[in-house]
């Protein structure tokens, strides 16, 4: 399953249209520090094995292997000030997360 909130919906859409981009909407794996890879979005043109998933006037894309070995993915815009931005989830933790191994303290932003 392949789902996009309302919101995300109208944030990504006004920005694209803002921007002038016509580039469809890659979901990809970030490194994401000491909390291990995560999920995020780039743009991106269609690919080779690639799903594509359409959503009012947005085009998003992902790698079937990478669909496979999330499940179920979501994709959310959090309203929070200065933190406020796109959320994309799986229903499968991404593998290599676990902890910062240089600091020790979790909280270094490494």
């Amino acid at each position: 399953m392949f789902e996009v909130s309302a919101t995300a919906t109208e944030k990504l859409t006004a920005y694209l249209k803002e921007n002038n981009v016509t580039s469809p909407l890659r979901i990809i794996v970030m490194n994401g520090g000491c909390s291990g890879p995560a999920l995020g979005l780039a743009l991106d043109e269609q690919k080779p094995g690639d799903e594509v998933f359409e959503q009012e006037s947005l085009t998003f894309l992902m790698e079937k292997e990478l669909m496979e070995q999330c499940g179920d993915v979501s994709i959310d815009f959090i309203d929070a000030g200065a933190q406020s931005g796109f959320h994309v989830r799986s229903s499968v933790p991404l593998p290599g997360g676990g902890g910062c191994s240089s600091c020790g303290s979790g909280g270094c932003g490494c």
